[in-house]
């Protein structure tokens, strides 16, 4: 997979793509990412990418041809509309889809994303109506600039790749996967400031283990994110301790 990041700050990603999972990635060659300087667009000698916008009002607007130009070289050869066709243009803003697991899975099936990270007042609506393909939100804030949610993306993504993760068994269990929060995790001292690890996790018996784990990730569900039990994949054992868990007292 290639990930191309266009931003004015392309410092920002030095330390995020050189630790830990996303290094080993670059350098297991499971995936290429590289990070562009959308000033290297510009034309003037000043590099400006953003202007006043038509109308007045505050602030500035990014311009639309630095990023045009970012997509048709970053995508060539080909039209616009081709590489529209063999790349998805992610554009980061509010007005976005919200960034969920079932979206990033889809993400990770792509052989191309290219991601275009804005600032100031916003980005001219013409690269969001006629470049971008997909426009994505993190949530219901603001943030300044769309370079932390391309780091969200761009690790939500390489870490579905196959080969990426030591333990990919591990991916079934996490949150979200299964549409269900993960269970409590614990680790040596058994005690520690009076606070006792679960005996089930001390006995050794696999089984009661799995289905410990499978009723807190329930419980977990249930008191934190009840709006995600609608689409989670649950069996008929799943149903019957959430029946359980909604008649106990809840906790203090």
């Amino acid at each position: 997979m290639k990930i191309d990041i266009v931003t004015i700050f392309p410092p920002l990603f030095t330390g995020f793509l050189s630790e830990s999972m996303m290094r080993i990635a670059q350098e297991k060659h499971l995936i290429d990412i590289k990070v562009r300087d959308l000033r290297d667009w510009t034309v003037d000698r000043h590099r400006q990418v953003d202007d006043i916008p038509y109308g007045g009002g505050f602030g500035m607007v990014m311009k639309p041809d630095p990023f045009y130009k970012a997509v048709l070289d970053i995508g060539a050869p080909g039209s616009l509309e081709q590489i529209r066709q063999k790349a998805r243009i992610v554009l980061f803003t509010p007005r976005g889809r919200i960034l969920k697991q079932d979206l990033v899975e889809e993400f990770a099936r792509e052989e191309h994303i290219i991601m275009l990270c804005g600032r100031y007042e916003g980005i001219d609506e013409r690269v969001h109506k006629h470049v971008a393909t997909d426009e994505i939100s993190l949530g219901d804030f603001v943030l300044s600039g769309g370079e932390i949610p391309a780091m969200a993306l761009t690790e939500a993504v390489t870490r579905l790749i196959p080969g990426v993760l030591g333990a990919e068994e591990s991916l079934v269990e996490e949150s979200f996967e299964e549409g269900l929060l993960e269970y409590p995790q614990y680790t040596r001292p058994p005690e520690f400031m009076g606070w006792s690890v679960p005996e089930v996790l001390l006995s050794g018996h696999h089984g009661e283990i799995a289905k410990w784990r499978r009723r807190e990730r329930l419980k977990a569900t249930l008191l934190r994110r009840p709006d995600l039990l609608a689409k989670a994949h649950l069996s008929d054992q799943d149903l019957k301790m959430l029946e359980q868990l909604r008649e106990e007292p809840g906790e203090q």
